[in-house]
């Protein structure tokens, strides 16, 4: 990302962000700040945190036990005992990690300075960031490869592409709603492309299989792109063909986005829950 687009700091801003430094405990806007949304670097922009996986260690700073992918990078501390972390994109000073304190399941605290964060708010996140919808068999599968990928912000397991309202899953495996089985991908074009998830997408999944992946069989289990722009449609009909030009016989369709319902409670983060991989979803280069 070009400084041209970084903000200007204020004074303490810079002392924090620029000069490593420290804000005093329990001063910070977002220490004790709740509500859904996104938290973003104050410099560049690029989306850090979620607001779900925030929690109150009673520090004195924003304390979060998970970063968007790729989000977050850390390096030695300057005092040779901490862990520091920055923005990936920019550089810019965030605080300090911790491992081992048992605060959460996932037994980690990234301790952010509210002065070196900025926050989206839910109803605004489409203001900022990107979507991108793809449908390539159960979306247990595709949402495990999708919500790991670097700069996604969540991956969301839904419906879509049919005719029936607020479908459940017992219907749409029945047949007849035209619905697939979909991931939805919000996303922050700073850190990544629309054009990295289709390839992500396409190498993640069977291409060249009808109505079908793996052991899974139905309309719901085809492979589509669900396009939102004239430039996503280009993106996916490129990579369809550079798939055929090297003798994969990729019978993925290309579809205007339609309506995304998501899928009940009970299939979103499905393999993370139960600590297992997806079944009929493996990496495969297809492109290189």
């Amino acid at each position: 990302m070009s400084q041209e687009n970084w903000r200007t700091l204020t004074a303490e801003e810079e002392r924090v962000i620029v000069g490593k430094g420290t804000e005093r405990p329990f001063s910070g806007k977002y220490d004790k700040h709740r509500e859904p949304g996104v938290y973003t670097c104050r410099r560049c922009g690029a989306a850090l945190y979620r607001a779900d996986d925030k929690f109150d260690a009673g520090c004195g700073w924003p304390a979060f036990d998970d970063a968007v992918p790729g989000a977050v990078r850390r390096q030695a501390d300057a005092d040779g005992r901490r862990v520091e972390i920055l923005c990936a994109t920019c550089g810019g000073h965030l605080g300090h990690v911790f491992i081992g304190e048992r605060l959460t399941r996932r037994n980690v605290r990234h301790c952010v300075n509210s002065v070196s964060m900025d926050f989206v708010p839910a109803a605004e996140l489409d203001k900022r960031f990107s979507r991108a919808v793809f449908a390539g068999g159960c979306f247990w599968g595709v949402e495990y490869f999708m919500q790991q990928a670097p700069g996604v912000i969540r991956a969301v397991s839904g419906y879509t592409g049919g005719h029936k309202e607020f479908p459940s899953y017992k219907q749409v495996c029945e047949g007849g709603t035209g619905h697939t089985e979909a991931v939805e991908a919000l996303f922050d074009p700073r850190q990544t492309t629309y054009e990295r998830l289709a390839r992500l997408f396409f190498e993640t999944h069977d291409p060249t299989q009808l109505d079908r992946q793996g052991p899974d069989v139905g309309e719901q289990y085809c492979s589509v792109i669900y396009y939102a722009s004239a430039e996503e449609k280009a993106v996916a009909e490129k990579l369809i063909a550079l798939l055929r030009e090297k003798g994969f016989k990729a019978v993925t369709r290309v579809e205007p986005a339609a309506k995304f319902w998501p899928a009940e409670n009970f299939h979103q983060d499905y393999y993370f829950k139960k600590g297992s991989t997806p079944y009929c979803h493996a990496p495969v280069k297809r492109f290189d």
